[in-house]
This record gives C-alpha cells, structure tokens and sequence, in this order.
C-alpha cells in the first residue's frame, strides 16, 4: 500500500508531521481530516527507506549556523522591502531541515494573526536566545528591524567561529591522547604476551618496569571486562558529576586553573560577555535585562555568579563597575574602561572594543596553545612508547649477560 508523508495541524495549534499508508491520496486525505487535522502538506513517498529517513530527521532542530543564515536572508528581504510574513514564508520554502519549517510555518502564522515577531519567536527559546528575542524586541519598539538583524546575524556568526576556533584547539591533543592510549593498549595485549614466552621461568631476574608491564598485560588480557567496566563507571560517574551545581563549578575552576588553558578560558568568557553587553545596551534593552541576559550566556558558574552580584548591585542603584572591582574575574584594567565608558556615557561602544580586542586575544592564545600543546603531545606519546619498549629490551640484554 502507498505510504504519503504528511505535514499538519492539531486542534490545539500544533503543527505534527509523519508518515501513514492509504489506498491513494483521497483516502490519506480523508484519514487526516477524521483525526480532526488541518492539511498543511500531504504527499506520496516510497515506503521504507525514505519515510524512515524522514522520521528521522523530523528530530533534529536547527543548527547555530541554520539560525544564523535565517537571520541574515531575514534582513536583507526585510531590507529590499518584502513583508515578515512573505519573508518568513520565502525562507521557509528553502529550508530543508523538516523541523525548521514546521517552526517557520508556525512563526509565520503567529505574525499572521496580529503577533510581534518577537513573540513568535518566544515559542523556541532552545532556538532563540533571550539576546536575540531581546534585540529584536528592542528593534520592533525603536525602529531598524533589518539593521538590528544584521547585527544579530554578526554577533551569532562570531560566536560560532569562537565556539569552533576552541573545539578545533581542543581536537588536536583529543586526537593524540587517544592514539597514545591505543598504542599503549596494542602494545600491552597484542605485542608483549609474545615476548612472555622468552621471560617465562625467568621473573625473578626481570627489571621492576618490565614486571610492572608484565602484570598490566596479563590483567588487561585476562580482566578486560573488569577494566571496561571501571571505565565505563568512571565516565558515567563524572557525567553525573558535572550534572550537578557543585560538578559543574568544579569543573569550571579546573578550566580557569589549568596552567596551558586557563589564559584561553578567560579571555573566552571576557570577550563573549562584554560582547554580549555591548550588543544589548546599543540595541536599547534595558540595563538590568542587559545583565541578566550576560549571566545567562557567560557560560561559566564563576563569571555566572559574578555578574548575578553586579545585577543585585545595579538594581540597589550602584554602578556597573562598584562590584567588578572586587572580582577577580576581570582584569583591573578592564574595570576602569567600563567605570570610563559609564562616566561618558558611552559603555556600549567602549564594550565593543574591549570585547574586540579580548577576541583577537583568544585567537592569539589558541594559536598560542596549540603550538605548545603540538611538540608537548608527542614527547608524552613518545615517552610513553620508548617506555615500554625499553621495557621489552632491557631485559633481553640482561638474560643474556646472564648467560655469558
């Protein structure tokens, strides 16, 4: 029987979507309206690959990059005077990630019925950070909604080249901790038991680092599973730990404690918040909004906290800087350009250029990082593998010393 994808609405407003069988189109049709839905799309498929294949990716929400396209072809229509609702719908109609287009299609039936864009975008807030409905909502009061898209669309674009420039530092000695740990693992099951042979009736003459070795491989040829469990307990353990307000602030000290890293972490955290403040207050989003938002996307428990204390301060009536000076989170110099910009008036573009300046930092500090970490990396492998071969070696020419 022919299978049809179908796209449609509830009576409570919600837009599902999924696959069912029918004789031919009609019926599907008629199946649909007798469970009380509104037809946004009904089509025929293949059965079995392709309908699971669109189950799947049904899913899947947008990327950071899916929104921040969105936002960019969002402002250029606005900007070439198409409707938001034509816009909305236009971006909809290329978007290929199912889930998407549900939410653009109930987006753009939510400005259809008289709504604010920014309350649309209210129903996705795992999509839509409280800074970019924020922004917006700021544009829709004062006007410049595509040059506020645009800068959203900027700042987004930023923060995803941040956010990769550090997952692409920490690659690297991910990739080279994990051949170690291969090669150690090839070496003590596959290459060592082979050399047992010539050591057997011979232990008490064996160096301690070669009976060490001799004792890790008999235990991970014969105990693996024990071993497999400690490390699947292990990992488990510490997920469960970092799910916790005291893990998590554990966590977050070793990053800003860490001796190769912590210059990295911090600069990170400086350049995203201020960035974040300079953004809002420019956009016209109230002071204590401002701050909340920051604390939100800081993403560190400790910078966190400390921009949850200035928030208690500015709504007491203190200035933004009064309890930045007592942190050690900021560094003095930066303090006083903010306590500048608030005395100026000018903190949003003073911001700005603090926050530039700590992001051609954190490239220069990841640059920095990754040449260190490079030729560090490989005298651990390398010792690490001289280690046990030396190990391997060592006694063989101390059998045969033995023997002349």
């Amino acid at each position: 029987m022919p299978t049809f994808r179908y796209e449609s609405k509830t009576s409570g407003g919600k837009i599902v979507s999924g696959v069912l069988t029918a004789p031919n189109l009609a019926q599907a049709s008629q199946q649909l309206r007798a469970r009380g839905e509104y037809i946004l799309a009904l089509a025929p498929v293949e059965a079995g690959a392709d309908a699971k294949k669109f189950t799947l990716n049904v899913s899947f929400g947008p990327s950071a990059k899916d929104i921040q396209n969105f936002t960019s072809q969002l402002s250029v229509m606005i900007r070439a005077g198409i409707s938001i609702r034509a816009a909305i719908e236009g971006i909809g109609d290329q978007v290929e990630n199912p889930k998407f287009k549900q939410m653009l299609i109930q987006m753009k039936r939510d400005v259809e019925s008289g709504k604010q864009f920014s309350d649309a975008l209210l129903r996705y807030p795992k999509n839509f950070s409280p800074l970019y409905i924020n922004m917006v909502k700021a544009s829709e009061l004062s006007g410049g909604f595509s040059k506020m898209l645009d800068k959203i669309a900027t700042y987004l674009a930023q923060q995803i080249e941040t956010s990769s420039m550090v997952k692409g530092a920490m690659v690297y000695p991910g990739i080279i901790g994990t051949l170690a740990v291969g090669t150690t693992i090839f070496l003590l099951t596959f290459v060592l038991p082979r050399f047992m042979v010539i050591f057997k009736g011979k232990e008490a003459a064996l160096p301690k680092p070669t009976k060490l070795l001799l004792f890790l491989s008999d235990f991970m040829v014969n105990y693996w599973y024990i071993l497999l469990f400690g490390v699947a307990a292990t990992v488990w353990g510490l997920v469960m730990t970092l799910r916790t307000d005291w893990g998590r602030m554990w966590f977050d000290k070793i990053k800003l404690s860490v001796p190769l890293f912590k210059k990295m972490f911090r600069a990170l955290y400086i350049s995203r918040s201020l960035h974040t403040m300079g953004q809002l207050i420019n956009a016209g989003v109230p002071m204590l909004d401002t701050i909340a938002i920051t604390a939100d996307i800081s993403g560190n428990v400790l910078y966190k906290r400390m921009w949850r204390n200035v928030y208690s301060a500015v709504k007491q009536g203190k200035k933004i800087s009064q309890p930045l000076q007592a942190s050690p989170l900021l560094p003095r110099a930066v303090v006083q350009m903010i306590s500048a910009g608030e005395e100026s008036g000018k903190l949003g573009e003073v911001l700005d250029e603090v926050s530039e300046f700590y992001s051609h930092e954190l490239k220069s500090v990841i640059k920095t990082c990754t040449s260190m970490i490079e030729p560090l990396m490989i005298v651990i492998m390398g010792g690490l593998v001289g280690f046990i071969a030396m190990s391997i070696i060592l006694p063989i020419f101390k059998l045969s010393s033995l023997v002349k």
